[in-house]
């Protein structure tokens, strides 16, 4: 970390519109905040099976007030993110695996591309209605170029997603945040006198800020 800047490490999914909410919060405050904020995409999935947890959307109560909650939040924010009755359907039903994969080697390789990248799958995913793209690879350098990513450098990134490497660190990363104490995302972790505290939700980041004292 910079000299006396708090290091607030961010673990999110683009699978989870409650990620992109908290991504965004926290990618304005770290233009206000004396924090280093480091992203750290891991899959959602393997937080979910690790600890037992299920799809907030799978108890149909609990759904339907997903759907208002994050509408209101995204227009409280001011962030695109758009829903439909049959997206979280949709999401159970596929894997994003991929997807993650991409976005982890381009954090191994280009972490200057992170946060653009990172935006650009949501959008695609949450605000364009692409969700079923989480399955095909062919859509990922598009998504990368309008990050602003070239070409060559977007096929090598669509390259590496099936290597040992990659591979391994997103299950490296997924694992430290279950070790962290996440059963869900976004997981936000900052050490209070040495010790990790893990603050789960996109509404959450006041309380953050009163803990390092922000």
């Amino acid at each position: 970390a910079r000299m006396g800047r708090q290091v607030v490490e961010l673990f999110y999914d683009v699978v989870s519109p409650y990620s992109w909410l908290g991504f965004e919060v926290l990618c304005r405050y770290q233009h206000v905040w004396n924090i280093d904020l480091r992203f750290r995409p891991a899959f959602l999935a393997g937080v979910m099976q690790a600890t037992g947890n299920k799809p907030p959307a799978m108890l149909p109560k609990r759904g339907e007030y997903m759907m208002k909650d994050i509408k209101r939040m995204a227009e409280y924010y001011q962030v695109p993110l758009r829903t439909s009755k049959d997206d979280f359907q949709r999401i159970i039903s596929i894997s994003n695996l991929g997807a993650m994969r991409f976005i982890t080697a381009a954090g191994m390789t280009q972490p200057q591309y992170l946060e653009p990248l990172s935006r650009e799958f949501w959008i695609s995913f949450w605000s364009q209605g692409c969700v079923y793209n989480l399955l095909h690879s062919t859509i990922f350098v598009q998504i990368a170029k309008q990050a602003g990513l070239s070409s060559e450098l977007a096929q090598k990134l669509l390259e590496m997603t099936s290597s040992p490497a990659v591979k391994n660190q997103l299950k490296e990363t997924t694992e430290e945040a279950i070790k962290y104490g996440a059963f869900g995302m976004p997981a936000i972790v900052v050490r209070v006198n040495g010790e990790p505290q893990l603050f789960f939700g996109s509404d959450r980041v006041e309380l953050l800020g009163s803990i390092i004292g922000e």
